[in-house]
């Protein structure tokens, strides 16, 4: 009984912790819609944000602006990771992944930096393969 009582407590601990903290997972369920919003909640305070040559870091809501109008121009049909992994000095996370979108393949890097518990996207680069 008490093991099934530290269960019921702590699944809704662990679930209320992670809700603010992005996975590689829910990001990828965003990108694969080309869920916009989604993927804002998660921006850093600054967001790099490369789309073929055009590179320029931008605040959290013209970061987002710049997406929507990507994805409004070019409807995601999928994503697919093909690596992801961490950095050895900070566990800040990475992902390299394929999106096709519009009539357009692109080859979708992502970095999100760790900050305590929390972890943000600080780059995203889309280039056209």
């Amino acid at each position: 009984m008490k093991n099934l009582l530290f269960v019921l407590l702590l699944v809704p601990a662990v679930m209320w912790a992670n809700q603010g903290n992005p996975s590689l997972e829910t990001i990828s369920a965003a990108l694969n819609t080309g869920d916009v919003e989604t993927l804002s909640k998660y921006f850093a305070d600054n967001v790099e944000i490369s789309i073929q040559d055009k590179e320029q870091v931008y605040r959290k809501a013209d970061a987002a602006d710049v997406l929507r109008n990507f994805f409004t121009a070019n409807k995601a049909k999928n994503f697919s990771q093909v690596h992801k992994g961490a950095s050895r000095e900070n566990s800040d996370q990475y992902c390299i992944g394929n999106l096709s979108a519009g009539n357009n393949n692109y080859r979708v890097y992502l970095y999100l930096k760790v900050s305590g518990a929390n972890m943000f996207i600080q780059e995203i680069r889309l280039d056209k393969e």
